[in-house]
């Protein structure tokens, strides 16, 4: 039985049809490489010599005859490698579907969901900095500067001085924080992505800069300042973490599907080789204030975060051997 052309397009994950007795008829490219088995090699075999404990196969299969209605287990794991999985099962005309996703996988979407979460809470105190602070502040730096006009002696004015350039420091900060706080629908137009990189990369001495890009890439859209503030971030941040060689690169995946849209997705990759950020940072890193680098207020992560989340999109780490990648994903065409 041929997998629903459907199917594949809605969920972008590995995907097999199985007959009546539970041995699969199909399976698309994605459930082919996470199982590195070849569609004719899976053919006929059993649920049960690909997945276990057998046990729970047996029982999930048990379920599924006799009601018909779908079912998940995901305390199973991959036979092949052992590798720890979920099972999303349903009945179809003349058999069974099911889908896999991987652990990795469904951690993956757990994370982005719980920085949403994050985000947003950020996004309201950032609201309240912005109704409690910046008003009583203004009134401050205001009677600051009205006591300077009035004063003569010289020490009286240096003081007055040093309380205004405090206010101002306090006023960048709080500036540098509301960029992190909710906006209205922002305006979305036609960006030419690879120029927008190239605009932002310029050459640096000692750096060197690769550009692995996708040549059939159209205009995407975007809201033209905010992404490129994304990008400058992630560029900046492989320049002071020391790197010798960035890399960008960009490409359509097939193979991802983001929570809030549809359609084709860009990925987009910045690969240095600079420090890499400490294990202890990494689950935090995109939270306001967390940083591992003595310069810098922490905020950058957090706002490229923000602003793929405007996007509809989402920002992750990948982590290497001598090498840090930042990969930002984003739906080619905003609903």
């Amino acid at each position: 039985m041929p997998l629903d052309p459907a199917i594949i397009t809605a969920i972008p994950l590995p995907i097999m049809t199985l007959n009546a007795d539970g041995c699969v008829t199909a399976a698309n490219i994605e459930a082919q490489s996470e199982m590195n088995i070849s569609e004719n090699t899976l053919s006929g075999q059993h649920i049960s010599q690909l997945f276990a404990p057998e046990s729970e196969i047996t029982a999930i299969m048990q379920h599924i005859q006799q009601t018909s209605q779908p079912l998940s287990d995901h305390g199973l794991c991959l036979r092949s490698s052992g590798e720890p999985c979920a099972l999303h099962l349903g009945a179809m005309k003349e058999g069974y579907v099911v889908v896999m996703v991987p652990e990795a996988n469904r951690q993956e979407h757990e994370l982005h969901a719980k920085r949403q979460e994050m985000a947003e809470a950020v996004a309201r105190i950032a609201l309240e900095v912005a109704h409690e602070v910046k008003n009583p502040l203004a009134a401050l730096g205001g009677g600051a500067q009205w006591l300077a006009e009035q004063v003569e002696q010289e020490d009286q004015r240096e003081a007055i001085g040093m309380m205004l350039n405090e206010v101002d420091r306090i006023r960048q900060r709080i500036d540098d924080f509301l960029q992190l706080g909710p906006r209205a629908a922002i305006q979305m137009d036609a960006v030419n992505i690879h120029k927008m990189i190239d605009d932002v990369c310029r050459t640096v001495d000692g750096v060197s800069l690769h550009r692995v890009y996708d040549p059939s890439l159209p205009k995407i859209q975007a809201h033209a300042g905010r992404l490129r503030q994304a990008i400058e971030n992630l560029w900046r941040n492989a320049l002071e973490a020391g790197a010798t060689r960035i890399e960008w690169q960009t490409r359509i995946n097939p193979t991802v599907q983001l929570a809030d849209s549809k359609g084709p997705v860009l990925e987009m990759r910045i690969t240095n080789d600079g420090a890499t950020v400490p294990e202890a940072l990494r689950k935090q890193l995109f939270e306001p204030y967390v940083t591992g680098k003595t310069r810098g207020n922490g905020l950058g992560l957090a706002l490229v975060q923000r602003i793929m989340q405007e996007h509809k999109g989402q920002v992750s780490l990948q982590p290497e051997v001598g090498r840090t990648t930042f990969i930002l994903r984003m739906p080619m065409v905003q609903s």
